[in-house]
C-alpha cells in the first residue's frame, strides 16, 4: 500500500481518546462500598480499564465471567456506569489538539470501540470532540467485536473509504490484530490502559505514539 492513500484515522475510545477509568472505576468501587466494603484506589482499577465490566468485577470483587452471579453484577456494574460516564471522564492530553489537526488536514476520522452502543452512543453525543467523527461504532454495532475486523471495515464503509486508506489506532493488542485483519496500518497508542504484562513491541504496530501529538508527525512521514 503506497503511504501517501492513508485517508482516514480510526480510533479506539477508552484508553486511547479518552481516560474513562475514573468513571469506570468508580462504577465498581461503589458496588463495593454499597455492600459495606473498603474503597480501593483508582490505581487499582486503572490497568484494566480497557476490559470493561470484566476487568472492574475482577478487580473488585475477583469475579470472572463464570462465576454465577457475574451477570447479576454486570448490570448493576452497568446501571452505576450509565448513571455517571461522563462524571470524571476526560480527554487524553493532546487529543483535542490531533482532531483539529486531522480535520485541519481533511482527513476523516472515526472511533471503532468494543464498548456498546448502550454506552458509546451517549457518551460521544455528551463530547464535542466527537461532533467531527465520520463513524462511530461499538462493539454491538456489527455481528463481531474485535479483535474480529468486522467493525473496522463497517466504520470504513461509514467514511467512504477502503479499509486500505484507513490507520487504526488503539492501546490493546486485540487492536493491533483487528488493524492488520481489517487490512489498515496500525499504531499502538502506549499512553492508554496497558496492563503489567503488556509488550507492545510483540504487537507488531506499525508505529507506537508515547502520546498523541505524535501521529501527526507520523502520518506526514507517510506522505500525508
Amino acid at each position: 500500500m503506497a503511504a501517501s492513500t492513508i485517508r482516514g484515522v480510526l480510533f479506539d475510545l477508552d484508553g486511547t481518546l479518552i481516560d474513562s477509568a475514573p468513571d469506570l472505576g468508580a462504577a465498581a468501587d461503589k458496588m463495593r462500598t454499597d455492600r459495606g466494603l473498603p474503597s480501593l484506589p483508582l490505581s487499582h482499577y486503572r490497568p484494566m480499564a480497557g476490559a470493561g465490566a470484566r476487568g472492574m468485577l475482577g478487580l473488585g470483587f475477583g469475579m470472572t465471567p463464570d462465576h454465577p452471579d457475574f451477570p447479576v453484577m454486570r448490570e448493576e456494574f452497568f446501571q452505576n456506569y450509565e448513571r455517571a460516564m461522563t462524571v470524571r471522564t476526560v480527554i487524553f492530553e493532546g487529543v483535542e489538539q490531533l482532531i483539529g489537526a486531522l480535520v485541519a488536514a481533511d482527513l476523516r476520522w472515526g472511533v471503532v470501540t468494543n464498548k456498546s452502543e448502550r454506552f458509546t452512543l451517549p457518551l460521544t453525543a455528551a463530547m464535542p470532540l466527537f461532533a467531527s467523527a465520520g463513524a462511530i461504532v461499538s462493539g454491538d454495532t456489527t455481528a463481531h467485536a474485535k479483535p474480529h475486523p468486522a467493525p473496522l471495515l463497517e466504520a470504513a464503509r461509514r467514511l467512504g473509504l477502503p479499509p486500505e486508506a484507513c490507520v487504526y489506532v488503539g492501546d490493546d493488542e486485540r487492536d493491533m490484530m483487528a488493524g492488520r485483519a481489517a487490512g489498515m496500518r496500525t499504531v499502538a497508542a502506549t499512553y492508554g490502559y496497558l496492563g503489567a504484562e503488556a509488550d507492545t513491541v510483540r504487537w507488531n504496530a506499525d508505529a507506537s505514539l508515547a502520546e498523541p501529538a505524535g501521529l501527526m508527525p507520523w502520518l506526514r512521514a507517510q506522505g500525508v
